[in-house]
């Protein structure tokens, strides 16, 4: 381990404050700036959480939605802006005296203690008694299934048992606002899988204001009571996992959440759009520059196996309930459309589709040069 690790799992554990029920904490991040140089990490980002919520920060590398993170941990200072907890601004206050924990995507355990002494740590720092850290330590430990390896140390446990730990640490204090800096991503996906929902069931369990940061989308739109998408150091859209992927705000929040399909369109007057022979509302900002793209998810277009229609499907994937099927429309189009698995097995590849579009209101993008 190296001394930076140490150090931030000294910092996350440790804390000055009286041990807390949980029970959830306002918090408010406040027009925050911070650039490295000339690069912007955060350009004005603003945020409330409400007490109890678990809010997932979900952007590509580089977006800004670490240092978020950070600035609320106080291991980074913004330039502008300021952190209110419970409306006081802790933006001033050093992070070990933040009341909060966290958990890092590299564990971030101490070598050479046992799993329960790990646990027990920020309760030594703040002076609780022998009994006390065993029993807190035994009680998290059992919480996330570990009560069995409470003497092993962390070269004697599992990626997934280490995270395990980290999290029974982190909230060992009974923290304030719970901080997760991408906890999940160096872990197979069946341990992901089971570890995500296990901290969901946690922090429901406690009520503690969680903050989550990673760049997994379904990690995000699972775990999640809302999830904010950031680019360029901005946040896109900050809405319910559901609103989020039926009803996105710019087309980089539509493209980034799930599949998403573009098919040439023309703009009409009145804010109207024709693609695919249907016209329909543009929802949303209308771009200036033309030609332009309609958005469209693989659930809503409609496709039927006609003998001359507007494409030929050219694959064909198995999804359980649902089978995707690429299709190559003309003009060199291609798109991915979902159809019931019941119902799609007349489209091998090579069949004669026509493929249209639903005549609700769709976000529309200028068209990518190729």
């Amino acid at each position: 381990m190296t001394t930076n690790t140490t150090r931030d799992a000294a910092t996350t554990a440790a804390g000055t404050g009286p041990v807390r029920a949980g029970g959830g904490t306002s918090v408010l991040l406040r027009d925050l700036t911070r650039a490295f140089g000339v690069t912007r990490a955060l350009d004005g980002l603003s945020i409330e959480m409400a007490p109890g919520e678990l809010v997932a920060l979900l952007g590509p590398s580089g977006c800004g939605k670490t240092t978020a993170l950070r600035i609320v941990a106080g291991f980074e200072i913004a330039d502008t802006g300021s952190v209110l907890v419970d409306g006081k601004d802790i933006s001033s206050v050093p992070a070990a005296r933040r009341d909060m924990g966290m958990v890092f995507q590299s564990y971030s355990l101490f070598p050479n203690m046992s799993a329960q002494d790990n646990v027990a740590f920020g309760l030594r720092m703040r002076k609780i008694g022998t009994g006390g850290r065993r029993k807190r330590a035994g009680d998290l430990l059992d919480m996330v299934g570990l009560g069995p390896q409470a003497g092993q140390y962390p070269h004697q446990l599992s990626g997934g048992q280490q995270q395990r730990v980290a999290l029974a640490r982190a909230l060992a204090i009974e923290p304030r606002v719970l901080l997760l800096d991408e906890p999940l991503s160096a872990l197979d996906a069946k341990v992901r899988l089971q570890l995500r929902e296990q901290i969901r069931t946690l922090q429901q369990r406690l009520g503690t204001t969680t903050l989550f940061v990673t760049h997994d989308q379904e990690e995000a739109l699972s775990i999640a009571d809302r999830v904010g998408v950031m680019s360029n150091g901005k946040l896109e859209q900050l809405a319910a996992p559901d609103e989020l992927y039926t009803s996105p705000a710019s087309a980089f929040v539509a493209e980034f959440v799930g599949v998403m399909n573009r098919v040439p369109g023309e703009l009409r007057g009145g804010g109207m759009v024709t693609a695919l022979g249907s016209t329909m509302p543009v929802r949303g900002h209308i771009p200036d520059e033309t030609p332009v793209d309609v958005l469209v998810r693989p659930e809503d277009l409609t496709m039927q196996v006609v003998e001359h229609g507007n494409g030929i499907v050219t694959t064909r994937t198995f999804l359980g309930s649902v089978t995707r099927v690429g299709v190559q429309l003309d003009g060199d189009v291609a798109v991915q459309v979902d159809r019931p698995s019941a119902e799609s097995a007349a489209l091998a590849p090579g069949a004669s589709v026509s493929v249209s579009l639903p005549g609700q209101p769709v976000l529309v993008a200028t068209r990518r040069v190729s």
